[in-house]
């Protein structure tokens, strides 16, 4: 009964997908009702392939299949989805990047679905549904438009409406048996996603659009309370909506100088107009008789709102991180959380001693040999990586603790990057941001039970969730994610 009570939390908080058909009212739904909203992921690393930038995405909506068969997900027009950068430590944006949508226009005004022919390149009309958007930079109190009316990539919504190229694939294969190579057509949603990546001026690139789910995991592990389940990648086969950026590192250090100011902290949040009721993905904008917007969704390190904040995760997805220092449940939730009970009651081991400085140096501080802690002792983790306070320029009497993801600048890029991050001896991986291989359900297990502070894995704990990899390889270049999953490919 528990267990059945925990699914059903999961499926209203994003992390399960529901029974076919079935809907969460919009009252009473997480994200306002507003599933294009949801907040799903965050991802910021020093780029692989393009030294000195910096790649962030933001991943919403979760458990989406596949576009073929019925109506393509868009973005929530005229909401804001925004990453926001912490560079000093205040626990507010220093700059933040805000992606806004316009209604999804459908093909040339017509009153069908139908594209009328494959979509040869994004400024065919014959997309089935169209968005374009506009990316601002808020920094210092001040708005820079970097791109108007950029195109977020179509959906892949199958085989007849997708762009399509003729190639000869068994060119080769037929020469060497003196035959004649018969060129055949077929899908190019590669080229149509590869047009949607718009540079900035700078040296940056923009990207929006679906993609399949980076993330990988057995969500069991978590509602289960013990790893008896574990070995099936839940989101394995499932898209999500991103919206990615690539901006050179001194866009986002401290006074535009990643040398003397290399840790940053990110964040993704995404607002909707007050008053709004919901109506999906791809309802229109109903505004309400309040003014403004309001936050429904936040994300900074994986799964803080599902296993720190689980008991008042709606509360901390509308906050902000300079508040999280006075958030009750979230500071009780770090300092003490019920996880490593549960697994302890099952397994018979040791419970790390609240109250736990060492999750709230790795989630709420960063990394430092003198990260500040909530009760004025000594930091426990003993590593100057990924908190603000190790900025050249930092102000101390400034550094708020608070919820981010946050990024040391100056490690270099590994060339093989260990999964396990930080814990395996990579200093380039999460808690040091979170690059796309990252097994950060893993790495969190292993934090909650203590590794952080001993350095030393629970041996019945070390196999975590057996899902080690994403289900299909990232990609070399930015923005990095796979393409998105569809039942005939």
């Amino acid at each position: 009964m528990a267990l059945a009570a925990a699914a059903l939390a999961l499926i209203a908080a994003g992390l399960l997908p529901a029974a076919a058909g079935a809907a969460d009212p919009p009252e009473t739904s997480p994200y306002g009702g507003d599933p294009a909203l949801a907040g799903t992921d965050l991802y910021a690393f020093v780029s692989p392939d393009r030294h000195g930038t910096v790649t962030l995405i933001a991943d919403w909506r979760r458990f989406d299949g596949s576009t073929a068969g019925s109506d393509p997900l868009v973005f929530l027009p005229g909401a804001n989805y925004d990453i926001n950068v912490d560079s000093d430590g205040d626990a507010r944006p220093d700059v933040t990047f805000r992606w806004v949508f316009s209604e999804a226009s459908q093909r040339g005004g017509g009153t069908t679905p139908a594209t009328g022919g494959p979509v040869d390149s994004l400024d065919d009309p014959a997309p089935l549904s169209k968005q374009t958007y506009t990316l601002t930079e808020i920094r210092d109190g001040r708005s820079t438009t970097l791109l108007k009316d950029a195109v977020a990539a179509s959906s892949d919504a199958g085989p007849a409406a997708i762009p399509r190229a003729t190639s000869s694939p068994t060119a080769a294969s037929a020469a060497a048996n003196g035959t004649v190579s018969q060129s055949r057509t077929v899908p190019d949603y590669p080229a149509l996603r590869r047009q949607a990546i718009t540079p900035l001026k700078g040296g940056g690139q923009s990207f929006a659009g679906q993609a399949d789910d980076p993330a990988f995991l057995d969500l069991r592990v978590l509602y289960g309370g013990d790893l008896s389940e574990r070995g099936r990648d839940t989101l394995a086969g499932y898209n999500v909506l991103a919206t990615a950026l690539q901006v050179p590192a001194s866009e986002l250090a401290e006074n535009g100088d990643p040398d003397k100011n290399p840790v940053i902290g990110v964040w993704s949040s995404a607002s909707r107009p007050s008053g709004r009721s919901g109506q999906g993905s791809a309802g229109g904008m109903e505004q309400g008789s309040a003014g403004g917007m309001e936050q429904v969704s936040r994300v900074g390190n994986p799964l803080v709102d599902r296993v720190f904040a689980a008991g008042a995760a709606d509360a901390f997805r509308a906050s902000t991180p300079d508040r999280d220092a006075q958030d009750k449940a979230l500071i009780a939730g770090v300092t003490d959380p019920e996880l490593p009970r549960l697994f302890g009651s099952t397994y018979r081991i040791p419970v790390p001693a609240a109250p736990r400085n060492d999750l709230v140096e790795i989630f709420l501080t960063g990394l430092a040999k003198d990260a500040p802690t909530l009760d004025g002792t000594v930091a426990p983790i003993r590593a100057d990586l990924t908190s603000q306070i190790l900025n050249q320029q930092a102000q101390r009497s400034a550094f708020v603790p608070s919820e981010q993801l946050r990024l040391n600048l100056s490690v270099p890029v590994t060339g093989r990057p260990e999964r396990l991050g930080v814990l395996a001896g990579d200093d380039q991986g999460f808690p040091n941001g979170r690059r796309l291989t990252d097994d950060v359900v893993d790495i969190e297990l292993r934090f909650l039970e203590g590794a952080g502070q001993t350095g030393r894995r629970v041996s019945r704990l070390a196999a975590g969730d057996e899902v080690d990899a994403n289900d299909v390889p990232f990609g070399d270049t930015f923005p990095y994610l796979a393409l998105p999953h569809r039942p005939d490919r």
